[in-house]
């Protein structure tokens, strides 16, 4: 009786080459998933810079990438310097802003400014608040500004509030800044220590084919051989094995996005004198925008702008004046990014995560999350030696969905910004618009929900497949249109027939500003929690 030979197919050890952020996410994350039964190497060059530009982050990296490792939020934040953020504020996206400020507590003074709140928007009746408001709005009821009307955070973050009780309990939904090479940093030590992830410090030289194209082990400058069945691309925007090994093609998106350079450093802040502000800023320049990211003792900041329109002397010049600092005497870091993504983010047994895959400007803080993102769908995918294509062309289309979703968005800031005062805002009215969200500009100004409205935060962010399908949410394209001077052309026309569903909705304004006024009388400032918290 002949034996049957059964052929082990299991992926016995992934490399990922590229530490930083991505990497060390990829390597900690991946170490769960697979449950200890496979090796792990990360190949990491001490000689590379790391970028570290995505200092901001959204909501759902506790729950989607955290609580999945078993690491408490307090813990990896002590580590990190973390401090709060509770949304994003626009400064001057209306109307010309200060070239020049030379403040390092910017205040636009209250005149052109609003909030994209990470809060849940209510509804009535099956309708989002934000058609409720437009219809008083409409009908003369109000002129209050959409985020103060139907959001509980604004007023707090005008009073540089924490988002938490004193006690530690979450008063409302938050995002959290924090030092990026910090956070690779303690990821490392995670991995190494309690998941036997191994840490080889050198610099790949070659990597090595087979008949099939697959790669089958990297070269080192040290005379190694790492050997693997599954290789995870975090090099950077070098793309070392997806673009240089692979020769997968980049798709350039300066069609939809012309920032393409950044400066950036770190100023010092008197927090006690200035307080701690709760969320990131994202101040309208000349040719671009300057990003500022509060933590304590400091705050991160970057100008991002096109070269097109903008010199690196002169966007040097601008955002030193921003801030009254001394070009000559400030270390100062200039960057220039790709925009854009791969056509395919896995081909062969190459996978690429990060900057090495894709990379937006950070906008909307969506650079880590697209890192858990994808390493959440590469697990979703996990193959074996066979790589099913079926398998590697899923993964692929997620990750395309996600970023051109995201591209989509971002780009609507821009486009639909009033102000043309220099040839950089002239010029983003005349890009192409994709169909998308010329859709969803239709649809709005029709008086309809964007996207589905968000109303239980517990099954949509507890459920991470939904939020990764639909992660700008109705609340979300409110925020922005209405925050630009985008309005509808008219209410809902659905809201005509139904006074009871206005009348309640009354009820509901009511309700955010009693809850806006007990939460500005009970919480702590975000300069005490966060000084108690690290153990200031």
């Amino acid at each position: 009786m002949e034996t049957e030979c059964v052929v082990d197919n299991r992926i016995k050890h992934v490399v990922i080459l590229g530490g930083g952020t991505a990497g060390w996410m990829t390597a900690s994350y991946l170490g769960k998933a697979l449950q200890g039964t496979v090796r792990i190497t990360v190949l990491e060059a001490p000689t590379i810079a790391k970028i570290g530009v995505g200092e901001a982050t959204v909501p759902n990296l506790q729950k989607a990438f955290f609580d999945y490792l078993g690491i408490p939020e307090d813990e990896w934040m002590t580590q990190c310097n973390a401090s709060f953020k509770m949304a994003v504020k626009f400064i001057n996206w209306r109307t010309p802003g200060p070239a020049v400020s030379t403040t390092r507590t910017l205040d636009d003074g209250g005149n052109d400014h609003f909030f994209h709140p990470f809060g849940i928007l209510p509804d009535q009746d099956q309708i989002p608040l934000s058609h409720y408001w437009y219809n008083n709005v409409h009908n003369g009821r109000t002129t209050e500004p959409f985020d103060y009307a139907c959001f509980r955070e604004p007023p707090l973050m005008d009073a540089n509030l924490a988002p938490r009780f004193a006690d530690g309990t979450h008063a409302t939904r938050y995002a959290w800044h924090f030092d990026a090479h910090l956070v690779a940093d303690f990821l490392r030590r995670f991995a190494t220590e309690k998941q036997n992830v191994r840490h080889v410090q050198d610099e790949m030289t070659e990597a090595v084919l087979d008949s099939r194209g697959h790669v089958t082990a990297l070269k080192t400058k040290g005379g190694l051989t790492l050997e693997g069945d599954l290789f995870v691309d975090c090099s950077g925007f070098r793309g070392l094995l997806i673009n240089k090994t692979m020769d997968e093609p980049f798709i350039d998106m300066s069609d939809h996005l012309m920032n393409d350079s950044a400066v950036a450093t770190a100023v010092p802040h008197d927090d006690e004198a200035n307080g701690v502000e709760p969320y990131t800023s994202a101040i309208a320049m000349p040719s671009g925008w300057t990003w500022k990211i509060p933590m304590l003792g400091r705050f991160g900041t970057g100008y991002v702008y096109s070269s097109q329109f903008a010199s690196k002397d002169e966007a040097t010049r601008d955002f030193c004046g921003l801030w009254g600092l001394d070009p000559e005497n400030t270390r100062l870091n200039h960057i220039r990014f790709r925009v854009g993504r791969n056509r395919r983010a896995w081909v062969n047994n190459v996978v690429s995560i990060g900057l090495a895959s894709c990379f937006l400007e950070p906008l909307e803080s969506s650079g880590i999350y697209f890192i858990y993102a994808a390493i959440y769908q590469l697990a979703k995918h996990f193959p074996d030696k066979r790589f099913d294509p079926v398998l590697v062309d899923r993964f692929n289309r997620e990750i395309e969905l996600m970023f051109d979703d995201t591209r989509d968005f971002i780009q609507a800031h821009f486009y639909f910004s009033p102000r043309q005062d220099t040839p950089f805002w002239k010029a983003n009215k005349e890009l192409y618009l994709p169909e998308a969200i010329r859709e969803k500009m239709e649809t709005y100004k029709a008086g309809l929900a964007v996207n589905q409205p968000v109303t239980d935060e517990s099954n949509y962010y507890g459920n991470f497949e939904a939020e990764f399908r639909n992660f700008w949410t109705n609340g979300s394209y409110y925020c922005i249109f209405a925050g630009l001077g985008c309005l509808p052309d008219h209410p809902l026309p659905a809201l005509t027939y139904k006074d009871d569903s206005i009348r309640a909705a009354e009820s509901l304004f009511a309700k955010v500003k009693e809850e806006q006024r007990e939460l500005m009388r009970v919480l702590p400032t975000n300069y005490e929690y966060l000084r108690s918290l690290h153990g200031r």
